[in-house]
């Protein structure tokens, strides 16, 4: 059985750190396929996504890790979606959550069902991004998944009050290769990458926070997970676009706050990854908070790590900390 570590490991081609319960998802039966999508969900894009070539990937879910702690991840999206998850209480807050997977699959139920999961007793309104993979085949991949997370910001805002949201507080949380994605729309939310289509894309793309979880920050430096830089880069990328997508040199004075969360014994994304981000925020003089664990390895999620384990509590930490930043 292939689970998320040793998926991704392959595709960095080094070793990997072992947590055994890393990868446990939602509980259920070896063969169920969690469904997909909820029912409440939209498209991002009216036609054809930008980029798209006369053949578009066909979908490809799959369910893996081992039997009874199986969770589904997604490849092949040719149509990216945002699902909605609704609080019984909702307060106004909402987060768009994008799961990480090394821009080769999507990890939507451990990084994004399960976010909901989380966040949503909280009051939280969950927007899960099922983004397209950028060596799918598209025409300008490296900017293949921002314009999706561009295009979600813009059309979830466009709709606030549909979904009982504030649009100005709205935030995103991400994870692993999400996280390099969360943070390049964190510092690159006014990039161009796409024509504007409609009126939504007149809305601001910039997230009123940023929660970032074992992320991959930079693809520039020795710690960078090669295999989330050779999907989105491809193998030949020009130096401007490497220098673009570098998201913590790219941290300045209206980057969003940020809230960061890793563990020390991560052996796939090191966590110099984050202290990266760390350093250059507190250069910049951008609000940040950290929580970093001893143990706990890579892919914890939401609800993967062990009961009673300290990182399982980052959530919590993570809704508190959005209340704090919302007062100002």
């Amino acid at each position: 059985m292939i689970d998320r570590r040793t998926l991704i490991g392959a595709m960095a081609a080094a070793p990997l750190a072992t947590n055994g319960a890393a990868q446990a998802g939602s509980s259920m039966t070896a063969g169920t396929m969690t469904p997909w999508p909820p029912a409440e969900h939209f498209s991002l894009w009216p036609g054809r996504p930008p980029g798209a070539r006369a053949k578009l990937p066909t979908p490809n879910p799959s369910m893996n890790g081992p039997a009874g702690q199986q969770n589904l991840w997604l490849r092949g999206t040719a149509d990216p979606i945002v699902a909605v998850f609704r609080p019984e209480r909702p307060d106004g807050r909402a987060v768009l959550t994008i799961p990480g997977g090394g821009y080769g699959f999507v990890s939507i139920q451990n990084e994004g069902i399960d976010v909901a999961r989380t966040l949503n007793p909280h009051g939280i309104t969950v927007f899960a991004l099922s983004y397209r993979l950028p060596s799918e085949g598209w025409d300008r991949q490296a900017d293949v998944p921002l314009q999706d997370a561009q295009r979600a910001m813009r059309l979830i805002r466009t709709q606030a009050g549909r979904y009982g949201i504030d649009a100005a507080n709205l935030g995103i949380v991400a994870f692993s290769a999400g996280g390099h994605l969360a943070a390049s729309l964190t510092v690159g939310y006014d990039d161009k990458v796409y024509t504007a289509l409609d009126a939504a894309d007149r809305q601001s793309a910039r997230p009123r926070f940023s929660g970032l979880v074992y992320p991959v920050a930079s693809l520039s430096t020795p710690t960078t997970h090669a295999g989330s830089r050779d999907n989105l880069l491809g193998p030949a990328p020009d130096p401007a676009t490497k220098a673009r997508y570098d998201t913590p040199r790219r941290i300045g004075a209206n980057t969003p706050p940020l809230f960061l969360v890793h563990a020390v014994d991560d052996g796939l994304v090191p966590i110099d990854q984050s202290i990266d981000v760390l350093t250059q925020a507190r250069a910049a003089k951008v609000p940040v908070e950290a929580h970093f664990f001893e143990r706990g390895g890579h892919g914890f999620g939401a609800l993967s790590a062990p009961e009673g384990s300290p990182e399982r509590l980052w959530p919590d930490l993570f809704n508190r900390w959005i209340s704090q930043t919302l007062r100002g």
